[in-house]
């Protein structure tokens, strides 16, 4: 079988110290349990396994710590997502784009090519290109991305000590409380709700899940519209804990519309692209570290009545 194999190298940076591993090879089937052993053995075979000056690794390789690996990830079959990545903003240091639903930030899993990292290096020629923060591939919106791979941890710095200005938009069910206040014209907009709870690995290991114990996350949420059972929320993350906002609105009763993890993990199955998750990362705004340049990006709300009069399905 032919497989599509991503244009620019992943890497791993070899700890500081491993028992038992003595080669690179032994590590990587180690580190990476999910790939058979196989087939590193027939990537490092072929040539796609190197260090950072190029050179390849063989079979026989010995560990070095802190030595950056490098390798190329493989599918069988990459599916193409029907959506476009759009630059909002870019200058000598940074990209500031809009990531589409269903697309993958960097390769991972079933995507090597189709994934806005390695769009955008195709689209502006720079293969240096990388990311300061994440973005669920489920979730659209805005990304920061830096040109330049040694100021990167400048840009990542932002999002670790919380100094940039994130707001996002969802749209959820309304709680049967909300929804007959607004059927009664009760309800007094906007509602405000701060969470703060643990969040920490769930069952399966791709999903989160809050648990007693000390707050590790922050969420400020605001609900700021509605329309039939619908609302449109502002949603303020102070933390960045992965699946944060998911999980702080189904703790408040209103899941967002086409989650499927929260509440209940639905089976897996092929993207149904009609069925896009309600979460949009809508504004961006810092003082970049690098220039003294004030940003302050936004790209286009969601709207309950696209939703409602829209083809897209509803779950």
């Amino acid at each position: 079988m032919s497989h599509v194999r991503a244009t620019h190298a992943s890497h791993i940076v070899l700890p500081e110290s491993v028992i038992d591993k003595p080669t690179v090879f032994s590590f990587l089937i180690n580190h990476f349990k999910q790939i058979d052993a196989s087939v590193w053995q027939q990537r490092i075979i072929d040539g796609k396994v190197h260090w950072r000056d190029g050179r390849l690794i063989t079979l026989d390789c010995a560990f070095i710590p802190r030595e950056r690996v490098y390798y190329y990830r493989e599918v069988a079959v990459e599916k193409k997502i029907p959506f476009a990545e759009k630059i909002m903003y870019e200058d000598d240091h940074i990209i500031i784009a809009y990531k589409p639903h269903f697309l993958a930030v960097s390769p991972s899993g079933q995507f090597v090519n189709e994934c806005l990292v390695n769009r955008l290096r195709i689209k502006t020629g720079i293969d240096t290109l990388v990311t300061a923060h994440r973005l669920d591939r489920a979730t659209a919106g805005l990304m920061l991305l830096s040109k330049h791979p040694e100021q990167r941890h400048l840009y990542h710095d932002l999002f670790k000590y919380a100094n940039i200005t994130k707001h996002y938009q969802a749209i959820a069910r309304l709680t049967p409380e909300l929804y007959q206040q607004q059927q009664q014209a009760e309800l007094a907009l906007p509602l405000h709700w701060t969470v703060k709870n643990k969040i920490v690995k769930g069952e399966p290991s791709f999903t989160m899940k809050i648990a007693d114990g000390e707050a590790n996350s922050h969420s400020e949420i605001e609900l700021i519209a509605t329309k039939g059972e619908f609302g449109l929320f502002r949603l303020s993350p102070i933390t960045g804990k992965t699946h944060q906002l998911r999980l702080h609105m189904n703790s408040l009763g209103m899941p967002l519309v086409n989650d499927r993890l929260y509440p209940k993990l639905l089976d897996r199955c092929d993207d149904n692209f009609a069925q896009p998750l309600q979460l949009l990362a809508q504004q961006l705004a810092f003082t970049d570290p690098v220039t003294g340049i004030e940003h302050n990006i936004v790209t286009a709300a969601l709207e309950i009545d696209a939703l409602i009069n829209s083809s897209i399905d509803i779950i």
